[in-house]
């Protein structure tokens, strides 16, 4: 498959606000926020790799075997759907496995598997199926680089690692999970030199990108700065 995929002429219409940055820098949330404001779709690519990593595990399909891992991504059975509360709930197979992925080992075994071009090259496709109307909120590390590069709004969301793995301990202690802050710092850390280092479609801001360090920041004012971005996109205008 081709890394260039034609787009329709609807499909270019379809405004897209791309959020990027590395792991637990906040960007799912922000996302939902923003795409709910907006009633917007929303994608979270990340939720793919995790969801890949997770379905490896499942069928014993090492991290290291890209033949195999291009195969399953290209058939994977992943279902985004909302409960009775309208939270979202993600299904693998057909089982609810929206906690299951937020855990760090799914969180290890995505940027494994991400740092594979041929996967990475198997899950552009669907990713970029996402862009319907009335438009998309896409989170990930190469949304605004490599998925959606013409995208209305790119924003590149960061924080400090520690920032973001005190985060990430709160969440996995409010969700009853066991948790070590300092091992989270370690684990943040390595992913982001992963990430950062890998061959295809490292991450990085793009050229047009606006930065926002949440570090000392608030869900709401984060919100507010890429909605103040969106004000500036001709593209956005009527949605505001």
């Amino acid at each position: 498959m081709s890394a260039e995929i034609e787009k329709s002429p609807r499909a270019i219409t379809v405004p897209v606000i791309a959020i990027d940055g590395p792991s637990g820098s906040g960007k799912g949330t922000i996302a939902h926020r923003v795409a709910q404001r907006l009633g917007f779709h929303v994608l979270d690519s990340g939720a793919l790799y995790r969801l890949l990593g997770a379905a490896a595990q499942r069928h014993a399909v090492a991290m290291d075997n890209e033949a195999a891992l291009e195969v399953l991504a290209a058939h994977l059975d992943v279902q985004f759907i909302s409960n009775t509360d309208g939270e979202p709930v993600i299904l693998l197979e057909g089982e609810d496995v929206t906690d299951v992925i937020r855990t760090e080992e799914a969180g290890r075994a995505a940027s494994q598997v991400a740092a594979l071009p041929a996967v990475r090259q198997a899950l552009l496709a669907r990713q970029q199926a996402f862009r319907e109307g009335p438009g998309l909120v896409a989170d990930g590390r190469d949304m605004g680089t490599v998925v959606f590069p013409d995208a209305d709004v790119k924003i590149f969301l960061t924080a400090s690692a520690e920032a973001r793995a005190e985060r990430r301990y709160r969440q996995l202690l409010e969700k009853g999970f066991d948790a070590n802050l300092e091992s989270l710092i370690d684990d943040i850390r390595a992913r982001d030199a992963r990430d950062t280092e890998r061959a295809v479609a490292p991450l990085r801001p793009a050229a047009d990108a606006l930065i926002l360090d949440s570090t000392d920041l608030g869900i709401d004012a984060v919100v507010d700065r890429v909605f103040a971005a969106a004000a500036t996109a001709p593209g956005l205008a009527r949605y505001l």
